[in-house]
């Protein structure tokens, strides 16, 4: 870091307030859209692609600014960065409140992806100026804290606001709840946020990130739009021409290198056994991760006919399971058994999601929520030995000047694995849909079936996780990355 630890200041409280908000607005925001789908698409007319487009463009969006925000941060000042982000972010969910045009809003969810992946990566930095040696321990468990909160009260808050229907503005509250949030940020961060820099920041590497965006374009769009126009020729052309832009995005990575050490991706850290499997088991988890919560959703409430209260309401038993298993396996489990705590924690979710097939077929429409619990209780206890440790597992063999560079990647390929996920709906649950005749079937039934369907993609993505986490350190090392105090927070940021 730029500088050391300013003395004790009671102002620094404010600010750790005004960056634990942020990282809480962008976990919300991840999640919070999911639930209103439904009324969204009701209000404007939306099509299917569109929905995905709402939360694949963002995680799009924010996995590759990612890496990219951090560096503008080390370069042009964290406190800089950090309040363009939340002003670009807050300016974002004041557009997706107000537009009325599909694509209008998809494109300012993509806005809003961009900017939190400006915002989000200066906040453990900023937390490590401002705060004193011996305090950062006791900070970053209330960081932790929130992060948990945010990522459990997305759902929820999103199907309050949606339920409610604030002044008869339906789903735009979730989005327009961050005007004084974001307002009141910048200004309070504005005061009394510290500045810093590092003193030896990578360059930025803008060549990368057009290439990876190019290849990634390539590959999502025709599988998100494509059942919209019956899976053209065209379509396929361009998924298969992401692969040559993919390799070109590796040999420049490779010459940029060898240029000036500043590459969008350190290639080197591939050769780490460990950590190339963890990039794996995080890009395979984040995609089932992405099928799952919105063909959960569609189901529910389009399937099922319920209110965004109720589904919203129908989830908790899942949150509150992945905070209790997460807390207890990096506690009390994985210091003891090592890697069986997340190899155990895929095997779990699998059976959870198999109980959750083998319900939605016996019961059928009549299915209850209190029925649900069960199979989502068991997926949220999986989840949750497996979202807290797993990055400690990934990075347990990385050299430690290489730390930060694969904590941030470790990060980016979750959320693009969100995205592909994401994307592979109109295969895994469309598909399905497309080819049921609603004249002959309800739609209940139709919906139920291609939930059904999609949760065999998520079971045999959960395999294969568990199979990759072989490749994975048994036990973490004695002698770790953990041991410096700055890369323990790049992994906070990662998990």
């Amino acid at each position: 870091m730029a500088t050391d630890s300013p003395p004790a200041d009671r102002r620094r409280w404010l600010a750790l307030a005004v960056v634990m908000t942020a990282s809480f607005m962008d976990l919300v925001d991840v999640t919070i859209v999911n639930i209103a789908m439904p009324s969204i698409q009701r209000d404007i007319d939306a099509s299917f692609s569109v929905l995905q487009w709402l939360s694949e463009g963002y995680a799009l969006a924010f996995a590759i600014g990612l890496i990219t925000g951090g560096r503008l941060g080390d370069i042009y000042g964290r406190k800089k960065i950090f309040l363009l982000g939340m002003g670009g972010f807050t300016l974002a969910s004041m557009l997706c409140g107000i537009v009325s045009d599909p694509q209008l809003l998809v494109a300012a969810r993509v806005l809003q992806g961009l900017m939190g992946a400006m915002m989000v990566p200066q906040v453990l930095s900023i937390i490590h100026v401002t705060f004193p040696a011996h305090e950062r321990g006791k900070v970053f468990g209330m960081f932790g804290a929130v992060v948990g909160l945010g990522a459990v009260s997305g759902p929820l808050l999103g199907a309050l606001l949606t339920q409610w229907n604030l002044f008869g503005l339906e789903w735009r509250p979730i989005f327009l709840i961050n005007l004084p949030v974001g307002i009141a940020g910048l200004l309070l961060g504005r005061r009394f946020i510290i500045e810093s820099k590092a003193p030896r920041a990578m360059k930025l590497d803008l060549v990368g990130v057009a290439l990876a965006s190019v290849g990634l374009l390539m590959l999502l769009y025709p599988l998100t739009q494509g059942r919209e126009h019956d899976w053209p020729v065209w379509g396929f052309v361009s998924m298969a021409c992401s692969v040559p832009m993919f390799v070109a995005f590796v040999l420049y990575e490779r010459h940029k290198t060898r240029k000036d050490g500043s590459p969008l991706v350190e290639l080197s850290l591939f050769k780490v056994k460990s950590f190339a499997a963890g990039i794996g088991v995080q890009l395979t988890f984040g995609l089932t991760s992405g099928i799952f919560f919105l063909v959960w959703t569609l189901y529910m409430q389009i399937g099922l006919g319920w209110s965004a209260l109720r589904a919203g309401l129908t989830g908790v038993p899942f949150s509150l399971a992945v905070s209790a298993a997460a807390g207890m396996s990096v506690q009390k489990l994985v210091p003891r058994f090592g890697r069986k705590v997340l190899q155990a924690g895929a095997l779990i979710m699998a059976a959870g999601v198999l109980t959750y097939i083998w319900e939605a077929e016996h019961y059928g429409a009549d299915i209850k929520s209190w029925q649900m619990a069960l199979p989502l209780i068991v997926m949220g206890a999986g989840m949750g030995l497996i979202v807290a440790p797993i990055t400690d597992a990934v990075l347990s063999e990385v050299p430690r000047e290489h730390a930060g560079s694969a904590s941030g990647l470790i990060n980016t390929t979750q959320q693009l694995g969100n995205a592909v996920g994401l994307g592979l709906v109109s295969v895994a649950f469309f598909g399905v849909v497309d080819n049921a005749d609603p004249r002959t079937r309800p739609v209940s039934d139709i919906f139920g079936e291609a939930f059904t369907h999609s949760l065999w993609w998520v079971a045999g993505g959960l395999v294969l996780v568990f199979g990759l986490m072989f490749l994975l350190p048994k036990r973490r090392a004695a002698e770790t990355v953990a041991d410096e105090p700055q890369e323990q927070e790049q992994e906070l940021v990662a998990a």
